[in-house]
């Protein structure tokens, strides 16, 4: 993709994303991930119905009468997008990539925390860590994000959600709001989502294709495995390769969930032809 072509996609992007950051998400996303906690303002007298457990003891010495320190929210976080740019996500029927679903759903979520004024940072995955951008501010920050979604080669077409875990909870030390957007059709990640979950606010947003699901009956078929690069004659024919198919596929899926649940990070689930903007508002709605 040559420069002008690329620009051109950042800011069609831009435009959708932006306008619904600004008139859906910034306020939805404010009101469910509320401030890291709490910063030390001022000290006061203490009044009639104070929290004791307030109560300045040095100043109380001092000036022989009850002082409290106030505290006000620390309403400034940080937003790490984590996105799964492995071989299954350039998967796509009806003229619709999950790739591109993922762009714009990092996009609006890139917007919505800079409208808040976060920072946001951005970790590319595989089953290495393909880029790292670490957190900042501003548009020009949002763009760059957005730039590298589209463009960028991963070097390994493979998916470890637990080496991302690990990443992430080595380089964020202070507490983040972490969207990984995935179609999580991997394991191997409970232990390392359950470490990282105890420090930071996590959410699975999984991104899938209906025609994933099961697998039609047409006979022989090559297919290319989009994580290996590797081409294998099928027979979709034959009942029990279907059955081991969606067995395959439905054992991921429950795996996703409940690992995501006993970790107590949250879940949304969305289609490429489904609006995600209804379920990423329905999902800050319910928190």
């Amino acid at each position: 993709m040559d420069t002008k072509d690329l620009l051109k996609k950042v800011r069609k992007i831009e435009i959708k994303t932006r306008r619904l950051s600004d008139h859906i998400f910034s306020g939805e996303y404010h009101t469910s991930f509320k401030g890291r906690g709490m910063t030390f303002s001022e000290v006061r007298q203490y009044q009639y119905g104070d929290d004791i457990r307030n109560i300045d003891w040095n100043v109380t010495a001092r000036y022989n009468e009850a002082h409290v320190k106030v505290f006000e929210e620390e309403r400034e976080l940080t937003m790490m997008l984590m996105v799964d740019i492995s071989g299954s996500e350039s998967f796509g029927s009806k003229n619709q990539f999950k790739k591109d679903i993922v762009t714009e759903i990092a996009a609006t979520m890139a917007f919505s925390a800079t409208q808040n004024n976060d920072k946001i940072g951005l970790i590319l995955f595989s089953n290495q860590i393909e880029l790292y951008i670490p957190p900042k501010k501003g548009r020009s920050h949002v763009l760059r994000i957005i730039r590298e979604l589209i463009e960028f080669e991963p070097k390994s077409r493979k998916t470890d959600l637990a080496q991302a875990l690990k990443f992430l909870s080595s380089t964020q030390k202070k507490k983040a709001i972490v969207f990984m957007i995935s179609d999580f059709m991997c394991e191997g990640y409970e232990q390392t989502l359950k470490i990282a979950a105890k420090k930071h606010d996590i959410t699975g947003i999984r991104v899938y294709d209906i025609r994933e699901q099961s697998m039609p009956n047409i006979g022989m078929v090559p297919m290319l495995d989009a994580e290996t690069g590797e081409v294998a004659v099928i027979d979709t024919g034959s009942k029990t390769v279907r059955f081991n198919y969606e067995k395959h596929y439905n054992d991921k899926l429950v795996y996703f969930k409940e690992t995501f649940s006993k970790s107590g990070s949250g879940v949304v689930n969305t289609r490429v032809d489904e609006s995600y903007v209804t379920k990423l508002l329905g999902y800050f709605k319910s928190r």
